[in-house]
């Protein structure tokens, strides 16, 4: 291609396609860079083209070509070594074992020819001097693929025998091997100790923590160690997703969502990667892959879904049952090939117990958003279980005594009991007492169009001879037609019931029960005129305080007693809330509460909890506001519904995060996230469930899980519903989780994004950080004309803000950048001369002291790298002339620096050091060695009694006797 023509331009264009993501483009650049190689008719030109070729061929889903380019510079190595220098020379005994794993991978290869191999192998590394700890290894691989288990626990031990040297692999990648033996083994714990220097950070490479954090995924579940193997998912996925080469890791990420109950989340892995179901380049990790589609596809098809559409290989339509038999086979076919090349049955064993696994969680909250594929369900067992005896239906009488017994305790399922005697009663003649309570129950489960079912009970009631009750029913019917919004008809149509439910009373002639039910109904329905209209608190008090005097002291065993005395207390705290006493208020919520939870009723003490955390939260009394929440989740348990869960599990994680146990907030953030799902409230609740996740997580420093969140979340974060600042807020900590992975330019896209939507509110401070921010971002992506363009932004709203501090700070960032752009040095000076002379603007008409010191601080830092920027910026290939007065320009400033410094004592010594010590490297280039001297000792006499377990005064230290020794010398 044009441009390639000499040697320095091909490597530059090497390296520039090593930078390429993986895949056949960046492949066919590899061959056409090889084309370029041999027009320069120079060998090792060719040499490192093919060894290029070979290395991208190697991370790529076409690893069966890189057999052609090794080959072809094994034989001009053999012909002619003098062609290969030192690093070519490395490299070419460095793939030989690429090729082992290349040949295992490869089903046509045969083994004889795979033994032939490690024999040369061997031998050639025997003849350049090398240990045999990588022929080693790579034999315990050979042995592993086959099934011999003896050889392979020989040739481990030899393994790690052998010392270690320039050919073995890096300690990442033999440490994810060791560990992989120990899971064959059965050992969990032991490949997870082998492995924990890698998930550290204290070694990694290329493919390294990747693979090992997916192949951590089933142990940890195996282990129990479920929120690691959570935090291993999120952040290993994030690393395989952009790497082609990484098919078998991305498997292990789609078999973990199969074992977890997020068969969702392993269908969009399936969508990402179409490409990963036909490509043929290496049928090992094709047959690994095409394994967990099978597996996640029955897993499918047991939760009744086996004709749900799915992703699959391209060019038709695909149900799950479908791609489940389609992907077996292929798999099967693929082990059977191995097998055959291998004469054993060892991979095609391993294959069938892969696909024949068994959930290992029913349910494992990722705090990504992901929908069920079927409703919560226990996870089925490992082994067959024997078909229960058939179980005869309970009849009538015993549905009926259930129904009664959970009405009489108040459980949460008494409606659905009723229901169920309902059903059974189409098919039997009832009396018509039962009738009645039918008619009675199915009501209470139809919101406003209960009214007539009331009414028609109490007609049923009254004809079996039960007045109290019809009357009660009748009560119940006036309720709800003040929930239904006829408050007036409500109050008109209490009167009645309640006049004669008192008369009947007052005979004998009905229980405390039904006088206290329409005593309830006559409060609830004042109660509601004094929510809707603010009006008959008085009276609304009276009717509550008159249920309390008829229930108090008579509850006993009978909790439907002690019920109405709690509910009534409650009423008493909204009262007292609506009167504007939130400390009592708070206090009869918590009464009422105790009252349920002392009954055994705890599920109704859910609601008077989170009112009391809200008064809590209204008073400033966070530690109160946490007590409640917890309360109410433990009061709760499972007959919250998920909403009203994930609510609970949203509002505790905001109060815990509140005081900093990030940590559990988080924890109690993915729990909402879950249930917010499991309501069908994704894209509303678990957005904001899933947006304070990532910042908790974010929190923790745990960038690459954050990252996945918040962007699970942006996808349902909308300005409409959830607000533009929680849009904002999770662009910027989405930026901020990119940047510290390294991931620049994408950091800077999401800071400008939320820049862009900030840039229309009124108050301007946030604009301005995120520009910033974004431009910091734009020159760690080596784009310096972009960069600058923000700073020019950020800076004018700075000074719109009369921001000094961050406008300098933005004029010497430009500065910096203006080296890497056509400004050049000159620029560079131009922008470091207006940010001293701001910031010396602002400190004269600076009237506060404590102000002041701080612009005169970062005046000083800003001499202090005027004085780099000088230095640094004088070119190597300049007359001494030119060097020495851009030398002596610079040591200019950091005499300003350090005056401005030692002006400000005990605070900037720091600053004032350092300083110093850059003045003296300047008089040491200058030829000045007594003078470097001097500063070298001031700083020495400066760190006098200095704490000597401080750092900086450790290394300004030690530099300064680095700086003294030629004089001393």
């Amino acid at each position: 291609m044009a441009g390639i023509t000499d040697f320095d331009s091909l490597r530059r264009a090497m390296a520039e396609n090593s930078e390429e993501p993986e895949g056949p483009a960046r492949n066919a650049r590899a061959e056409q860079l090889l084309a370029e190689a041999e027009r320069l008719n120079i060998p090792l030109a060719v040499i490192e083209a093919l060894g290029h070729q070979l290395k991208v061929y190697n991370y790529s889903s076409e690893k069966d070509k890189m057999f052609v380019p090794f080959a072809r510079l094994l034989r001009m190595w053999d012909e002619r070594p003098g062609d290969f220098d030192e690093y070519e020379t490395h490299s070419l005994h460095w793939v030989f074992k690429w090729m082992t794993a290349g040949m295992l991978d490869q089903p046509h290869v045969p083994l004889a020819s795979i033994e032939k191999w490690l024999g040369e192998m061997e031998h050639r590394y025997r003849i350049a001097g090398h240990s045999e700890r990588a022929v080693r290894s790579a034999e315990f691989s050979v042995a592993g693929h086959i099934g011999d288990l003896p050889r392979a626990e020989r040739a481990y031990a030899a393994w790690l025998a052998a010392d270690r040297d320039r050919m073995a692999d890096c300690h990442a990648c033999e440490l994810h091997g060791q560990g992989a033996w120990q899971l064959r083994s059965g050992r969990d714990e032991e490949a997870m100790e082998l492995w924990r220097p890698v998930l550290e950070g204290e070694y990694s490479c290329a493919h390294e923590p990747h693979t090992v954090l997916a192949s951590s995924l089933l142990p940890l579940l195996r282990l129990g160690r479920f929120d690691e193997a959570r935090a291993h998912h999120l952040r290993g996925f994030r690393l395989v997703r952009p790497m082609e080469s990484m098919r078998g890791a991305y498997a292990d990420h789609v078999e973990f969502c199969a074992l977890t109950g997020n068969e969702a989340r392993g269908l969009e892995l399936l969508a990402e990667r179409p490409a990963y179901f036909t490509d043929t380049g290496q049928p090992r990790s094709r047959m690994d892959f095409l394994a967990v589609v099978a597996l996640l596809m029955d897993r499918l098809t047991e939760l009744g879904l086996e004709g749900q559409r799915v992703p699959g290989p391209a060019g038709r339509a695909w149900t799950a049952g479908e791609l489940a038999a389609h992907a077996r086979g292929e798999a099967l076919e693929l082990a059977a090939r191995f097998d055959a090349r291998n004469g054993t049955s060892s991979v095609g064993d391993r294959l069938r117990e892969r696909m024949a696994q068994r959930p290992l969680a029913d349910r494992l909250p990722l705090g990504v958003r992901a929908v069920r594929t079927a409703p919560a369900g226990a996870v089925a067992p490992a082994v067959p279980v024997a078909p229960a005896a058939p179980v005869t239906p309970p009849g009538l009488p015993a549905l009926l005594a259930e129904a009664r017994r959970l009405s009489d305790t108040l459980q949460p399922h008494a409606l659905e009991a009723w229901a169920a005697v309902a059903r059974a009663a189409e098919e039997t003649e009832v009396d018509t007492y039962v009738r009645a309570e039918i008619t009675d129950h199915t009501a209470m489960g139809r919101g406003p169009e209960g009214v007539a079912l009331f009414e028609r009970a109490a007609e049923l009631y009254a004809e079996a001879g039960d007045e109290g009750e019809a009357i009660a029913a009748r009560a119940r019917a006036a309720y709800v037609r003040a929930l239904s919004g006829e408050l007036d008809e409500a109050l008109a149509g209490i009167d009645e019931p309640y006049d004669r439910i008192l008369a009947l009373y007052a005979q004998d002639a009905t229980g405390v029960r039904q006088t206290a039910s329409v005593l309830m109904s006559r409060a609830r329905i004042l109660m509601r005129q004094v929510h809707e209209r603010s009006t008959g608190s008085a009276a609304a008090e009276r009717a509550v305080r008159e249920l309390l005097a008829l229930v108090g002291g008579r509850g006993g065993a009978d909790v439907r007693l002690v019920s109405r005395a709690a509910e009534g207390r409650a009423m008493l705290a909204e009262l007292a809330e609506h009167a504007g006493d939130g400390e009592r208020a708070a206090e009869l919520f918590r009464q009422a509460s105790a009252q349920f939870a002392g009954a055994g009723l705890p599920w109704f003490a859910v609601e008077y909890e989170v009112r009391v955390a809200a008064l809590a939260h209204e008073q400033g009394d966070p530690a109160e506001a946490e007590r409640a929440l917890r309360s109410a989740l433990e009061h709760g348990g499972p007959y919250v519904e998920p909403v009203g869960r994930a609510q609970l599990h949203l509002q505790l994680a905001e109060v815990v995060g509140g005081r900093g146990a990030a940590e559990e907030a988080a924890d109690h953030a993915l729990q909402a996230a879950h249930w917010a799902d499991e309501a069908g409230e994704s894209g509303t609740l678990g957005a904001w469930a899933r947006h304070q996740l990532g910042g908790f997580l974010l929190r923790q420093g745990r960038f690459a899980e954050a990252a996945e969140v918040l962007e699970s979340a942006l996808a349902d974060l909308r300005a409409e519903t959830h607000g533009d600042g929680a849009v904002v807020q999770t662009q910027w900590w989405l930026g901020d989780c990119l940047s510290e992975l390294g991931e620049h330019r994408e950091a800077a896209e999401r800071r400008l994004q939320a820049a862009e939507i900030a840039r229309h509110w009124p108050e301007q401070h946030d604009h301005a950080t995120l520009a910033h921010l974004a431009a910091e971002s734009l020159g760690h992506a080596g784009l310096p004309a972009e960069a600058d363009q923000a700073y020019r932004r950020a800076g004018e709203l700075w000074r719109a803000m009369g921001n000094v501090h961050f406008l300098v700070r933005s004029l010497r960032a430009r500065a910096w950048l203006a080296l890497r752009t056509e400004a050049g040095p000159a620029g560079a000076r131009q922008l470091m001369a207006d940010a001293v002379r701001e910031c010396r603007q602002a400190l004269e008409s600076a009237d506060d002291p404590a102000a002041a010191d701080r612009l005169a601080g970062e005046l000083g830092q800003t001499h202090r790298q005027f004085g780099d920027l000088l230095a640094r910026s004088a070119p190597e290939d300049a007359e001494d002339a030119a060097i020495q007065e851009a030398f002596e320009a610079a040591l200019a400033e950091m005499a300003a620096a350090i005056s401005v410094f030692g002006g400000l004592g005990a605070d900037a010594l720091h600053s004032r050091t350092g300083a110093e010590l850059a003045a003296g490297w300047l008089e040491a280039d200058l030829g000045r060695p007594a003078d470097a001297a001097a500063r070298a000792r001031a700083v020495l006499a400066a760190y006098e009694g200095a704490d000597p377990a401080d750092e900086t005064v450790r290394a300004r230290q030690a530099e300064a006797r680095q700086l003294l020794e030629p004089t001393e010398q």
